[in-house]
């Protein structure tokens, strides 16, 4: 029996783990001659199924995961918080072309690879990073009712002990001053990654109306696919036939329905909820129109 504690081994198997994700990541540089880019990207909005959806297309025969399969990454966070690492670093997460077919007797087919990352919707220079980089990628997004995807995001910031706030109200209500030049940071100095950007913008992450633009001026719309996450959590056979139409592979039973990275909370309170529907409700009617697409949103 080892005399080693619990912590020391611990350390060990942390280091250890280290050692190996570090080491298959340098394959994968050394590999990214047989590495394509990516043929699509979920690019939000956070807590708005994207990590659902993307398990539902790894069912999929003809979808890969991203290197290396026993991790599990499901977002490179290349085109937000990485792109001071270069192209090299990010094709280095990919599948390589030569793929082997994942079923017993599959004949050789098509088979593509994409990644989640669900900041790029909100941050400012990803959507003109990824049209620079991947031109012919295909993007997906995903919109939550602003209301609901801004209380689960503070809800994943508390049970992330990210969030030292007391309360939901008190989050939304120092959100204006947090974040308070932010944006002009990050264009200022691209390498800069601001944690209150990315983590304390719960109501900002919900104003899709300032962050689609960015999106739909770069990409022509046969590229773009947007839903709203509702479809997801109530048809998600019906929302994966059609991502994989848009993705040009052919229909797939999904076996798996589970809602992946749900965690109940106790409800918001009324009164929040009705003022920030309130605040909304403008704001959704419009983006409604621009998308020409039904949104049964708080009202």
């Amino acid at each position: 029996m080892s005399d080693q504690s619990p912590a020391r081994r611990s350390a060990l198997e942390t280091l250890l783990r280290a050692r190996v994700k570090g080491s298959l990541r340098a394959y994968g540089r050394l590999t990214v001659g047989r590495r394509p880019l990516p043929d699509f990207i979920i690019v939000g909005a956070k807590r708005g199924g994207t990590t659902s959806l993307y398990n539902y297309l790894l069912e999929h025969p003809q979808v890969a995961p991203l290197f290396p399969r026993w991790q599990q990454i499901k977002g490179v966070r290349f085109f937000d918080n990485n792109f001071h690492r270069g192209l090299g670093w990010y094709r280095s997460h990919f599948p390589t072309a030569a793929r082997p077919p994942r079923r017993q007797n599959q004949t050789a087919r098509r088979t593509i690879s994409g990644e989640a990352s669900p900041y790029y919707l909100f941050h400012p220079l990803a959507a003109e990073r990824a049209s620079q980089t991947v031109p012919e990628a295909r993007i997906i997004v995903l919109l939550r009712d602003p209301v609901e995807r801004a209380y689960s995001h503070y809800k994943e910031r508390v049970r992330h002990g990210a969030e030292p706030c007391r309360s939901f109200e008190e989050a939304i209500e120092r959100e204006p001053e947090r974040l308070r030049g932010e944006e002009e940071r990050i264009l200022a100095d691209p390498t800069y990654h601001s944690f209150a950007h990315e983590h304390h913008s719960y109501l900002s992450q919900g104003r899709y109306l300032e962050m689609l633009p960015r999106w739909l001026e770069r990409f022509p719309p046969e590229q773009l696919l947007i839903m709203p996450s509702e479809q997801l959590y109530a048809d998600p056979q019906a929302v994966l036939d059609r991502v994989l139409a848009f993705l040009g592979l052919p229909a797939w039973k999904l076996r798996d329905h589970r809602r992946y990275n749900y965690h109940p909370a106790d409800g918001m309170a009324a009164a929040t909820r009705r003022r920030l529907a309130a605040s909304y409700a403008e704001h959704n009617h419009r983006l409604a129109q621009l998308l020409g697409i039904r949104l049964d949103w708080s009202s």
